[in-house]
């Protein structure tokens, strides 16, 4: 099968470092790009394509893009996909889909109006991490569980200088990693009822530190699942990435992607104690002392890809549901009212 002709918006972090990567290595090809900076970077990358300096440039060769992927800033998302909705052609969205619930609900409509070619670059649902936390709770590993904690916490006391940590409408965690956590917990624990938040700017304009405390619907057992996520860029001693509670057992991942932590040194032990016939685990299933790795769950982020191309060319189902992108800025515009008020936000 011939590969997808992607035209990418962006070619920064995100355009580059996470989307071209991916589509190379699912054999997808980059044809035109958008970027004002980078053009010798797209040439060196993908020889042969289209390099130009705006969406309007881009959507001139429509007819020749089987789908557009909108990299660019997150305060850029609405007219970016707009736009390309607009020329009809199928777009992926990096996360957030939009700042706001008004504006997600305005591009997931236009999208209905246009066939429905519209989906939402939620990667994460990929991770072995959550992959391997969706299998436990399948096989009730867990018992009955009434607590979900997650953490994408960091230590960068000296803050990097890009539009994420500089703009404070469209920048800052809460939307950028905060939009990941509650996707997430949402998609383990279902619909949220209740939102309670702290947030706050520490070294940036943007908000830098952010706690979320999620109250999610009762489940068919009556029981209501808490979720507490939290993301920081001043965190000398990051705690365990997830912990996840339940009666009868708790799941622990210590340690994500690289980022130091001194709960690492748990896994560090067992790696190195690990015979070459024995599969990478990924986290704990913790009984009070007794601790036991969990075997990794298969996948990655460029699965992501893999089912794009089937809901464009073999009638697969949307990769991510756009509507879950309205939810989780619904959850996002709550967190940012909690924060202000000082008080719990109930949703509908």
């Amino acid at each position: 099968m011939d590969p997808l002709r992607v035209g990418l918006v962006g070619y920064g972090g995100a355009g580059r470092g996470i989307h071209a990567r991916l589509l190379a290595e699912t054999g997808h090809r980059v044809v035109a790009a958008v970027t004002r900076r980078r053009a010798e970077q797209v040439r060196a990358d993908w020889p042969g394509a289209l390099v130009v300096p705006d969406v309007a440039g881009l959507l001139a060769h429509a007819g020749e893009l089987d789908l557009v992927v909108v990299a660019s800033p997150t305060g850029d998302h609405l007219a970016h996909t707009r736009a390309a909705l607009e020329a009809d052609v199928p777009v992926l969205v990096d996360k957030p889909l939009a700042t706001t619930t008004a504006d997600a609900i305005a591009l997931v409509e236009l999208a209905e109006r246009r066939r429905g070619r519209l989906t939402v670059f939620q990667n994460r649902r990929w991770d072995p991490e959550q992959l391997t936390l969706r299998a436990l709770l399948d096989a009730g590993a867990l018992g009955r569980v009434h607590r979900f904690e997650r953490r994408w916490e960091r230590f960068r006391p000296e803050p990097q200088h890009r539009w994420k940590e500089q703009d404070p409408e469209a920048g800052g965690l809460l939307l950028d990693l905060g939009a990941h956590l509650v996707d997430s917990a949402v998609q383990l624990f279902g619909p949220v009822r209740r939102v309670h938040a702290e947030l706050r700017a520490l070294t940036t304009p943007a908000v830098d530190d952010v706690f979320l405390a999620l109250e999610h619907a009762p489940g068919p057992d009556g029981t209501a699942v808490v979720s507490h996520l939290q993301a920081g860029g001043l965190v000398g001693a990051p705690g365990p990435r997830t912990r996840v509670l339940g009666d009868r057992a708790a799941y622990l991942v210590t340690s994500f992607e690289g980022e130091p932590t001194p709960f690492a040194v748990l896994d560090d032990a067992y790696d190195a104690g690990r015979g070459a016939d024995v599969p990478p685990h990924e986290g704990w299933l913790v009984r009070g002392a007794e601790r036991t790795p969990v075997p990794r769950a298969a996948g990655g982020h460029a699965d992501v890809y893999r089912a794009v191309e089937r809901w464009l060319r073999a009638d697969g189902p949307v990769p991510v549901d756009p509507w879950d992108a309205v939810r989780t800025a619904r959850v996002l515009d709550a967190a940012r009212l909690s924060a202000a008020d000082g008080v719990p936000v109930l949703l509908d």
